[in-house]
This record gives C-alpha cells, structure tokens and sequence, in this order.
C-alpha cells in the first residue's frame, strides 16, 4: 500500500482488523440487492455492506446503482460477520466492511463478457478486450507467477553467479538459415533491417567482448505465419557463458530453474536425466520425448525377420528399414473402433505409413491379420516381445526407421490423448519431466532438396569434439553439440557449444552449407581477434511458464498476445499505412498482389 491513498487491499483485512477505518479501491465484482458488495482487486475479494440508514442513503443509491466492474472507493469499517455467515473460501469470509463513504471513480458501461473464470468466451473476443480478460483471476496469476520467478532468474544469475545483463539490438540484418525474420525498411533505397529472430549472433561478439557471463530477458521475432500456439514476438531467457562446456551450461540451467521454481508447484529434482537424439527418436519417435508415461516403441523386426512375411521381408530388405510398434494399455476397453481407424488415418495422411492392429483377446489370444502367418508358439512369443496384457491394442508400422519412428511417436501422443479423454489417466498433471536431449545430428538433409544439408540447430554450432575430422570427410555423420531441455513432451530450451575458429565457422557456411559468408563477416573477423571458447543457451520463457501454470496456450502466459494469424485483435495490427508514410522508405504497394493475399487469409 505504499505510494497509494488506500489503507489496504481487497484480500488482505482479517480478524485482527476488526474496528479500524480502511479505504478500500476495487471493482464492483458483485451486487446483489443493494445489501451488499464484493469489491475486487489485483490482492483478493473483501465484502462490503451497503448502509440502510437514512443518514447514509446517498452512500446506498451510488453504491447500488454502480453497474458491475465499475471502479470505486470505499471507506468505511471492519466487522466480524455475524455468526454463521462466515465465508471459509474466502481469505477475507470472516470480516466484512460497513462502509461510511464512497465515490465511483469510473462507471463500467456493458460488458461484452462476464469477468469470471468459468464463464465460457471466444478466443476472439477475450483477443479483442484483452484488458477486460486481464481482470481474471487466472491471468492475473499468471501474469505476477511469471514476473516472480523472472525476478528469481534475475538474482540467480547476476546476485549468485555474476552473469552482465546487456540490451541488445533488436533493428540488425538478415541472419542466414534458421526462421523467417522480419523485414524492417530503412530510409535508404532497397535496404532493410531484419528482427532478430535470437541475440545469437550479439550474444557470441560480447563473449569475443570478454564479458565472460551474459544474460538477457530477450524479446525475439519470427515470421512464422498462421502456426498454432506459437507467436510471432516471444521471450528468451538468453544466456551464452566463455570457457564451459555442455556439461558446465546443464548445471547452470537444472540450478537457474531449481531457484526460480514456484513453491506451490512443488519441488524439482536434479540433475534431469539425459538420452541421445538416437535414443528419443528409437525410444519415442520424437527428439522431444513425454517421459511421463511409458508405451515406449518397441522394435521388433528382429522377432518377426524369422517368418515369412512378405511385407515384413520387404521392409526389412531397405536400408534402414525396420519393423516397430507401441502397446496401447487397454486399448479394447477404452477404444473405440473409429479411434483405432483414427488413428490408422493419421498415420497414413502424415507420414504415409501404413499401421497394423494387433488386440489381445480376453483368452490370451491374438486378433489380428497378421495371426494367420503365425502358429500358437509364435503367437505366445509376440505377445511376451511386445509384454501384451489381455485388452491391449498394438499398433505395428514397417518401413524405413525415421519414418517408422515418427508416426508411431505421433500415435503414442495421440493414444494417450484418447486413454485420458475416455477416463484413464496416464500423465499426471502436476508432474514435471525435465530430459536434456543430447548428440543430435550437426546437419540435416533439406527438406525440398534433400542432396543439399542444413543446420539441426543453427550454423554457429561446434561438432562433437569425436567427430571433428568427419566434418571435412562425411559431415552428415557429425553429431553436434547441441543440447536441448525438454518438459513432459515440450522443448523449453536449446543451446550449444559454439564454433570459436573462424576458419571451421567459415568452411562450415561456404562448404557445407552452402551460404554466403560476406553476410557474416563481422562475426569471421571477430572470430580471428582471439575469440575465447564459448557456448550458451535459450530458454522459451513463455512455453515454461505456460506449462507451470497448466496454460491450455501461451497466449494465456503473455499480457498482450497476437491471434494465431499473428493479428492483434484489440488494435488492429497490422495496419495498412498511407503511400505518403511509405514515400521515405522508397516502398510502393503492389495491390493487386495485396489482394490476392488479403483473400487468401
């Protein structure tokens, strides 16, 4: 209550306040007859009875006819409620204020929704009167949850272990690979400035600086397009440290959040375990693997390599190819048969696999069209190879690995979501994993092209220090290191070692990625001015908190979020400008080109 006329706030009064005089600023949040009021603010609700005497009656006519959510200030004093009407899910439910005076500060016209938690509202709508959704108790929380434990961030790294917080650019120039950036136009004709979509290349020339530790709460821009539960402007917590390494940068991390996490939600336990890019994607199909429950890909190709099957033989015949599949517990009891028919259909529609069915009947059997090419003792072997119970669904994919691997780990995430929705609980809800991901791959074939190679991570990324020699030989073969920290299925953080030889950061962009490295030649120069051995990390602020909190989005963690067509509903952003505004930029709208794209959206 410092630097404010009021005494208290709405949640704090109790019993041992009982006699004294407040003032009291809040909303309206409650009305009901003129009897009484709950008056709310950002603290917690306080009950406020309306006088019905004469001498008050004008207290009584403003306070009664002020709409809900109106702003008001209330002095008047604390009660014991009478007996039995004690509130106990109310931190305030044992006192009430009478109030003496009161002023409506500012009238609340009509609504366009109910400011309560349970009441449902559009997407858009909340969107569009992002400060009236910002009154709930939930966003409220959120919002100071996250403040709380940035700040406990903060301490961690510049009180507790000497880290620099520095501000850097966010107007800079287009940084090879990685996502789409922002555009910015500068006066001079045809150039731009880029949004950056990271402080990589910044956070890197400052270790060459000879900071040694930095850290920064960044604000980062992607132009990813219409992508669901991402936003085009997010938040890093960005580190980057001299002279460690990938084992040094974990401890940082499982210590910066063991600080900083909320004591409601438990505690959490480190070190996190660690596995291999290889074994999350053998393991899980995925490289950001939900650990909190098991239906672990099961790879029986070896088992199955023994019959003749044709399709199996024909599988197993490529190189890398593979036969695999995943236990659904119970699947015949809380399946139906379109949820397996569901799920065969995403398979096919995207990954082009194919999917087979295998059910436990309730005697011991298997159902399945693959049971005709096996005898009873065969049968008994695949049951006891996939650890079958009675009622389970396997689901069994042949082909090549990654792609096998991939759309069982998309099934098992689909399954578990099926399970959950029919009743069996499978994640815990208020359980956290933490898994560092280790030894991706350095370069990745190109999608569209894949004879070309890419950057797994991003092209400032050191080799294993096994596999150095591999780079100028078969880079495809170089793993990296690249670390990434996942949380039940969600990847919050990823980071590296970064190259420190200009000479191995420019035949990595010339050689095998093919890029022009004059747009990075402030960074090869810096390399050569004795650049220190240095690696670093990001952590995507809104995905954690989002999944501390149990957010259903992000959008519900940040205070002002863009739509998922990266709109800005409440003010209407992006906005069309004027060719006056655009003369200075040397730009001109091509707008039949615009409306062709306004059509598409």
């Amino acid at each position: 209550n410092s630097f404010v006329t009021r005494t208290n706030t709405c949640g704090e009064l109790r019993s041992a306040h009982v006699g004294q005089k407040v003032t009291l600023y809040g909303w309206i949040q409650y009305q009901r007859q003129g009897l009484f009021l709950v008056l709310r603010d950002f603290h917690g609700l306080t009950q406020i009875i309306i006088p019905q005497d004469e001498a008050h009656s004008h207290v009584k006519k403003l306070l009664s006819n002020a709409p809900v959510e109106s702003v008001v200030r209330v002095t008047g004093i604390v009660s014991p409620r009478p007996p039995g009407q004690e509130n106990p899910k109310m931190p305030t439910g044992d006192i009430e204020v009478k109030a003496e005076t009161a002023e409506v500060l500012n009238s609340c016209k009509k609504l366009p929704f109910e400011i309560k938690d349970f009441i449902k509202k559009s997407e858009a709508l909340r969107m569009q009167y992002r400060y009236l959704d910002l009154r709930s108790f939930q966003l409220q929380c959120n919002l100071r949850l996250r403040s709380q434990i940035v700040m406990r961030m903060r301490e961690y790294l510049c009180n507790l272990h000497g880290f620099v917080d520095v501000e850097t650019p966010t107007l800079f120039k287009r940084t090879p690979g990685g996502a789409k950036e922002f555009l910015v136009p500068s006066r001079e004709a045809g150039k731009f400035y880029s949004l950056p979509q990271s402080p990589q290349q910044f956070k890197q020339l400052l270790m060459v600086g000879g900071l040694d530790r930095y850290f920064q709460v960044a604000r980062c821009y992607r132009d990813e397009g219409s992508r669901p539960d991402r936003q085009p402007e997010f938040t890093q917590i960005d580190i980057e440290m001299s002279f460690v390494d990938q084992a040094g940068i974990q401890r940082l991390i499982e210590g910066l959040l063991q600080y900083s996490w909320p004591e409601q939600r438990g505690s959490i336990t480190t070190p996190f375990p660690s596995m291999t890019y290889e074994e999350a994607l053998a393991d899980y199909g995925t490289d950001k693997p939900d650990t909190r429950f098991g239906m672990k890909i099961v790879d029986i190709g070896d088992y199955l390599q023994r019959l003749d099957i044709q399709f199996v033989q024909n599988a197993l015949s490529y190189p890398r190819g593979t036969v695999k599949a995943i236990c659904i517990p119970q699947g015949v009891r809380y399946l139906k048969n379109k949820d397996l028919e569901s799920l065969k259909e995403s398979a096919k529609s995207q990954f082009n696999q194919e999917i087979m069915e295998i059910i436990c009947r309730p005697d011991g059997s298997l159902k399945s069209l693959l049971t005709k090419f096996l005898g009873e003792k065969q049968q008994s072997e695949l049951i006891q190879a996939l650890n079958m119970q009675v009622d389970d669904v396997v689901l069994l994919a042949a082909g090549e690995r990654k792609q096998v691997c991939s759309a069982l780990g998309s099934l098992r995430l689909e399954s578990a979501d099926l399970l959950e929705a029919a009743g069996l609980l499978l994640r815990d809800p208020t359980a956290f994993h933490f898994l560092w991901v280790v030894d991706f791959p350095l370069f990745l074939p190109k999608e569209e092209n894949p004879s070309e190679l890419e950057s797994a991570h991003h092209p400032f990324t050191a080799p294993h220090p096994s596999d150095t020699n591999l780079l100028y030989s078969d880079p495809t073969k170089v793993r990296s290191q690249h670390y990434d920290l996942v949380l039940n299925g969600n990847e919050v953080g990823g980071g590296s070692i970064r190259i420190h030889s200009a000479e191995q950061q420019r035949f990595v962009l010339e050689k095998v990625l093919k890029e022009d490295s004059e747009v990075l030649s402030h960074l090869l120069e810096a390399l050569e001015f004795g650049a220190p051995p240095h690696g670093g990390i990001a952590l995507g602020l809104d995905r954690l908190i989002s999944l501390i909190v149990g957010a259903p989005s992000i959008r519900d963690v940040i205070a002002f979020p863009k739509s998922f067509r990266g709109r800005d509903l409440m003010g209407s952003a992006p906005d069309y400008v004027t060719p006056e505004e655009l003369e200075p930029y040397h730009i001109q709208v091509s707008w039949p080109l615009a409306e062709k794209e306004a059509k598409k959206n």
